[in-house]
């Protein structure tokens, strides 16, 4: 089966601007990856590339096996940008509606019900966009992006508007759509929300991805801390598996022990070292 999405020595200029040079991203079916970076690490464009809305430089990107840009590849994804806007006088009934004929959708009614619900929007069906507030027209979006029954999803800062109750629905949907197959590349700032929901990491400077891999894996450990009679004693070379025997050791040793702690790097520590390492 093909990858949901494929990028390969992607590159793309603007005059004597690089964005791109060189990316390289695989996402699989059913599988959440957070793309992290700096404003102008390139995020943006590579997905724009995906999408079909900007052409590249040079390299290959393939959506569901097709060449990016094409009818197939079109299909096959629903797109949520960072700055959207949507009229303020429909409704959301009537926007959803728009965007099954714009995405030639048959699921008609049941559909825009379905969606609404699974974004907690589904007593909002009759409200104009206009008279929702910001996170509630976030949440709209991604119901939007959701037509179709899409197999990739992209989105750009789709919780950066919403307070907590709202980041839980949206994280409890991202993992509804994970176990249906459904593929998420998900562009955002709020690192504490890609380390709960993804399922890899790729970080992103200078338009090429320099680091990659599960948020688990980049948090690396930073020491075992031990509380002792004696006062606090830190191992900064040892992991959660020499715990044990450090304890052991400090026991025999006469000492006291009250409490250990592993201490391990948070994504965020990850990400600004990989950004600053760059």
């Amino acid at each position: 089966m093909s990858a949901a999405l494929s990028v390969t020595g992607l590159h793309k200029t603007y005059g004597k601007a690089t964005a791109l040079a060189g990316a390289d991203l695989q996402v699989e079916a059913g599988e959440l990856v957070g793309l992290l970076g700096p404003n102008g690490a390139g995020k943006s464009t590579l997905v724009k590339i995906a999408c079909g809305l900007v052409r590249p430089s040079g390299g290959v990107v393939e959506v569901l096996g097709a060449p990016a840009g094409s009818l197939q590849a079109r299909s096959g994804i629903g797109y949520l940008a960072e700055l959207f806007r949507f009229p303020d006088w429909l409704s959301a009934n009537e926007l959803l509606e728009l965007h099954q004929r714009l995405a030639e959708s048959g699921g008609g009614a049941g559909e825009r019900a379905e969606l609404l619900a699974m974004v907690g929007l589904g007593d909002a069906g009759a409200t104009n966009v206009g008279a929702m507030s910001k996170g509630m027209q976030q949440r709209l979006g991604i119901a939007q992006a959701l037509i179709g029954s899409p197999r990739l999803l992209m989105l750009d800062e789709p919780t950066s508007a919403l307070d907590p109750v709202g980041r839980r629905t949206v994280r409890d949907l991202l993992s509804g759509l994970r176990e249906r197959g459904v593929a998420v590349l998900l562009n955002s700032h709020l690192l504490s929300e890609v380390e709960l929901v993804c399922d890899r990491v790729a970080i992103m400077l200078g338009g090429r991805i320099v680091q990659e891999g599960t948020p688990a894996a980049l948090a690396s450990a930073r020491g075992v801390e031990v509380q002792t009679a004696s006062g606090t004693r830190l191992f900064e070379d040892a992991g959660r598996e020499d715990a044990p025997e450090i304890v052991a050791d400090l026991v025999r040793g006469g000492e006291s022990v009250y409490s250990v702690r592993v201490l391990a790097s948070t994504l965020e520590d990850a990400y600004l070292e990989a950004v600053g390492e760059a």
